[in-house]
């Protein structure tokens, strides 16, 4: 895998944080509703889970040439 495609692939990790953030602020703090609520706090979770492996493979997938 290229540097440039590692790259973009961790851009997107990032990506995917950054909408978990506002995800679950929103979840707490705007949305009334507990199934709605669920819903997104479950969708934030999840990405974060993801993002976080995706950081973990970049990492630790070694140099590229």
């Amino acid at each position: 895998m290229s540097s440039l495609t590692k790259m973009w692939i961790s851009f997107g990790s990032m990506g995917f944080m950054f909408f978990a953030i506002i995800t679950i602020y929103f979840s707490r703090y705007k949305i009334s509703n507990k199934f709605i609520k669920f819903i997104t706090a479950l969708i934030a979770y999840v990405l974060m889970i993801l993002a976080g492996l995706i950081m973990i493979f970049v990492v630790f997938s070694g140099p590229t040439l």
